[in-house]
C-alpha cells in the first residue's frame, strides 16, 4: 500500500467512528468537508517517510499518528477560517466548514476533530502500547500552548510578535511534531529528527507567504492577499518578495543536510526537493523576476 492510500485509509477509519447513526449527522458532514478532499498531505506523509526510514518493522502505529496529525492540521484549518479570525469563505477551492455548515458547526467541528486525532493514535497503538504515551506527548506539545498551533493563532490577538516566534509556533510546531511523531511510531531516538522538522515547517510558512502575495484566490484555493488585510506578520512583507524567495531556498537547503543518517536518507531528501518545488514552482519565481528585480535594485 502506498503511503498516500495508508493515509486516506486511517482518515476514513476516524471519521467512520464519527458517523454513528445515534450521533448528529450535520457534525459529522460538516467533519468529513474539514477533511476530504484533503490538500497535499505533507505533515503526514512526512510522518510515515520518518518512520520509513526509521525502519518501522509495521506502519499501523505511524499511520494513526500521520492521521492523527492531518486531522489536527484540519481542525486548525476550520478554526482558522471562522468569521473571527480570517472570515474565509473558501478554503482548498471550495467553501470552507464555515460557509457551508455555519459557524456553529465549525466550531464543534474543529473541536470533534481534535479528540478524533487521539482516537486514531490510540487505535493504531495496539502493537506498540508503550509507545503510546511519548506520542500523545509529541503531538500534544505540537498543538497546545506555549508554542503549538493554538499558541500560534493566538499570537495574532497580540499587539507585537516577533515573525519567527510566530512562524515556529503557526507551522513549525506541528512540522516537528511529524518528524519527531515519525521516530517515535518507529521506536527509535527521536531528538535528530527535530531540526528537519523545524526547517520544514519554517519553510512552508515562508512559501504560504510568498503565495499569499504573489498569487491569487483562484491558484491558491483560498482568499489572496490575507496578511496584508489582517496585519499578520509575514516573510514577504518583512523581507521582500526576493529575500523571502532566498530565504525559503536557504531552509530547503538546511532541511537537507538535516536528515539524519539513515536507510532512507536519499528518499527523504527527494521529497524535501519535491515538496519545494510544488510550493515555490521555478514558474512562480520567473513570473515573479521583474519584481524580485525592482525590489533588489
Amino acid at each position: 500500500m502506498e503511503n498516500n492510500e495508508r493515509i486516506e485509509a486511517a482518515l476514513e477509519a476516524a471519521l467512520a467512528v464519527q458517523r454513528d447513526a445515534s450521533g448528529p449527522p450535520r457534525l459529522a458532514a460538516a467533519m468529513r468537508d474539514a477533511v476530504f478532499p484533503g490538500g497535499a498531505r505533507i505533515r503526514p506523509n512526512l510522518t510515515l517517510a520518518v518512520a520509513q526510514a526509521c525502519g518501522a518493522e509495521d506502519l499501523e502505529l505511524a499511520a494513526g499518528a500521520a492521521a492523527a496529525i492531518e486531522l489536527m492540521h484540519c481542525a486548525s484549518l476550520v478554526h482558522d477560517d471562522l468569521p473571527c479570525f480570517d472570515n474565509a469563505l473558501t478554503r482548498r477551492g471550495r467553501p470552507s466548514v464555515f460557509a457551508a455548515h455555519g459557524e456553529r458547526l465549525a466550531v464543534l467541528a474543529g473541536d470533534a476533530l481534535i479528540v478524533a486525532a487521539y482516537q486514531s493514535l490510540l487505535a493504531g497503538g495496539s502493537a506498540h502500547p508503550q509507545r503510546l504515551a511519548p506520542l500523545i506527548q509529541t503531538i500534544s506539545t505540537g498543538v497546545a500552548a506555549p508554542s503549538g498551533i493554538i499558541a500560534g493563532q493566538a499570537w495574532e490577538c497580540e499587539p507585537r510578535v516577533a515573525l519567527t516566534e510566530y512562524q515556529r509556533a503557526k507551522t513549525g510546531a506541528l512540522f516537528v511534531a511529524a518528524t519527531v511523531a515519525g521516530a517515535q511510531a518507529a521506536g527509535v531516538a527521536s531528538d535528530p529528527w527535530r531540526s528537519l522538522g523545524e526547517c520544514l515547517g519554517e519553510a512552508y510558512q515562508v512559501a504560504d507567504d510568498i503565495r499569499d502575495v504573489a498569487l491569487d484566490a483562484e491558484a491558491l484555493g483560498k482568499p489572496a492577499g490575507q496578511d496584508a488585510a489582517l496585519g499578520r506578520p509575514s516573510s514577504a512583507a518583512e523581507l521582500g518578495l526576493c529575500g523571502a524567495i532566498q530565504l525559503f531556498d536557504r531552509l530547503i537547503a538546511y532541511a537537507s543536510t538535516a536528515i539524519p543518517s539513515c536507510r532512507g536518507s536519499a528518499q527523504l531528501r527527494t521529497l524535501v526537493r519535491l515538496e519545494s518545488k510544488r510550493l515555490v514552482p521555478v514558474s512562480l519565481t520567473r513570473k515573479l523576476a521583474p519584481s524580485m528585480a525592482r525590489v533588489a535594485a
